[in-house]
């Protein structure tokens, strides 16, 4: 087969113009994480057919990884997941440019965010989240990402917007990154899912039990294929944007995609949140205590 860029393009016509097909082609995206979510969004990327990938991964695929992560095949169990990627992406587009690092990353971060037209995280860590945020606000850089929820969300984090973690409460603001206490994560993780519960009519729609164990530290987190690969399509959708020079479709508090309605869940007035959060902030003690 002789690979041609344009002929695996061309039905991007029409979503896309030509001139944008181009910003896509010369364009630079950087994906720290690249498992569930942050996998999702790489796929979509290379076969829109953006140019140059830079992807950041310190993990290895798992078995557990086979039920989400579109990169995770049982050939690619125990292979380095950027590594792994990277070759996937490559027998799609074998003219883009993939820029790969493992664990270290942040040593590399400057450089990302000087290439990248926009950042997308794709990690669940805490400490790497706020490492990317703090430094994608500092370079004057957009961030992409999605909450911890059971539904596909999604938001875009602009450098002028309020930072990400006073915007959400976490007890991390003049922390470094890496001497987040184990504390603090678990704070953090809680404000991230009253602002998931207040927000959206998630939790009528999973087993509370299991999330009150995921909450109180004692599993982890849930994960299906369909949730997490549409995040990353929306999570996608933001990144070709910023590319193109096209409006975003969401702001820093985002949105969710209820598949089981049929509908889109907007954040709530802040007065309203306000009055909801002590509700919450009990209903997710009392799940977490497991009375």
């Amino acid at each position: 087969m002789t690979f041609s860029y344009d002929e695996m393009t061309t039905r991007n016509i029409g979503f896309v113009t030509q001139a944008e097909q181009d910003k896509l082609r010369d364009g630079c995206v950087f994906v720290c994480g690249t498992g569930g979510m942050g996998g999702a969004v790489i796929m979509a990327l290379a076969r829109m057919g953006v140019g140059h990938l830079i992807i950041a991964d310190i993990d290895h695929f798992e078995v557990s990884n086979l039920n989400r992560q579109v990169f995770a095949f049982t050939d690619t169990v125990d292979q380095h997941k950027a590594d792994a990627t990277a070759q996937m992406c490559r027998k799609i587009n074998p003219e883009m440019k993939i820029t790969v690092w493992h664990d270290d990353w942040p040593d590399h971060l400057d450089e990302a965010l000087g290439e990248a037209a926009i950042v997308v995280n794709g990690t669940d860590d805490l400490g790497a989240s706020l490492l990317l945020y703090r430094a994608a606000r500092a370079a004057g850089k957009t961030m992409v990402d999605a909450y911890a929820a059971p539904f596909p969300s999604v938001y875009v984090t602009k450098a002028s917007d309020t930072p990400h973690e006073e915007r959400l409460g976490y007890p991390t603001v003049g922390t470094a990154w890496d001497a987040i206490t184990e504390e603090q994560r678990s704070t953090a993780f809680m404000r991230e899912s009253e602002w998931v519960v207040i927000h959206s009519s998630s939790r009528h729609h999973i087993d509370l039990d299991l999330v009150g164990e995921v909450v109180a530290g004692r599993r982890s987190r849930m994960s299906f294929a369909p949730m997490v690969i549409l995040t990353g399509q929306l999570m996608a959708y933001e990144a070709a944007a910023a590319i193109t020079g096209k409006p975003h479709g969401t702001d820093n508090r985002g949105y969710f995609l209820n598949p089981y309605k049929g509908r889109t869940e907007r954040p709530k007035p802040a007065w309203l949140a306000a009055m909801i959060r002590p509700v919450v902030r009990r209903f997710l003690t009392k799940l977490a205590s497991g009375s």
